[in-house]
């Protein structure tokens, strides 16, 4: 059994010790108990509920820590990916809820998998997902100075092996910060989000760059054509160098195999195996 999680790329970590110590410390904390929770739950189970907890966590950029778009909204993007059934689901653009990977997750067995929007919003309080305003105190303060324009953030996703060997993948986003309204992003779609029985890959960084260079897919992809994890994730960074592209990952192969690079620093992880490991 395998968790390896992220918390996206946080340019403050080169200068702010203090942020970047509470963002590890929250890191370690959410995947142990992510691993407590995949020894008596699936990996698709447990991948929902630890992005879940990364939702819940101000400190990061999905959920409650989601950057606020240019209209003054939120839009929170998420998706799952079962590497056993291989299927996928996942909400764009979803506002006034809290946790949108639990609303992916509800999708999941509908022949409609992928909702935007007010369709989104629409079946999420079917579901009973109540309203919730997720703009927190530092994410206005940010918005009305204008600060996120000068930085990169990224996403939140988690990547899951249980006990039988089936592997999940979840990521969970709020988006770039000032982008044009509804901009969708590459966290709900299979270029930053991806599973089969072979491998599992959740991306973090600039959507559009993860998304020209079909990531997520690519990797797994590559994987299952018979490349180690490194392998396939060195080579795909390696094409993203092209037009620079701003991405990081973390990943689980079938074998056991634990991986995540960047194409810049400072992208927040955390794995467990038994092990902790928590960078950067």
């Amino acid at each position: 059994m395998k968790v390896i999680i992220h918390g996206g790329f946080f340019s403050e970590s080169s200068t702010n010790q203090e942020t970047k110590k509470a963002k590890q410390d929250a890191l370690a904390s959410i995947v142990e108990k992510a691993y407590q929770y995949l020894k008596t739950h699936s990996a698709l189970q447990t991948v929902v509920y630890t992005v879940a907890l990364l939702e819940d966590n101000e400190l990061f950029n999905a959920g409650i820590g989601s950057q606020i778009q240019s209209d003054g909204k939120v839009r929170l993007s998420a998706s799952l990916m079962d590497g056993k059934t291989q299927k996928f689901s996942g909400v764009i653009n979803l506002e006034d809820v809290k946790n949108p990977i639990e609303v992916a997750e509800k999708l999941l067995n509908y022949d409609d998998r992928v909702l935007s929007g007010e369709g989104a919003l629409s079946f999420a309080r079917d579901y009973g997902f109540e309203y919730f305003n997720p703009i927190t105190a530092q994410r206005q303060a940010e918005y009305q100075e204008k600060l996120n324009q000068q930085e990169r953030k990224g996403t939140v996703g988690c990547v899951a092996l249980d006990a039988d060997g089936n592997l999940a993948v979840a990521t969970s986003t709020g988006g770039k910060g000032f982008e044009i309204p509804c901009r969708v992003s590459d966290s709900a779609t299979i270029a930053g989000n991806f599973a089969n029985e072979f491998a599992g890959i959740s991306c973090t960084g600039v959507g559009e760059d993860i998304v020209s260079g079909a990531l997520a897919a690519k990797i797994v992809t590559r994987v299952t054509d018979g490349f180690t994890l490194k392998a396939a994730c060195d080579k795909s960074f390696a094409e993203l160098k092209s037009f620079d592209g701003f991405a990081g990952i973390v990943g689980i192969s079938a074998k056991g195999e634990i991986y995540h690079c960047y194409s810049h620093p400072y992208m927040v992880w955390a794995s467990f195996d038994g092990n902790l490991q928590v960078f950067n």
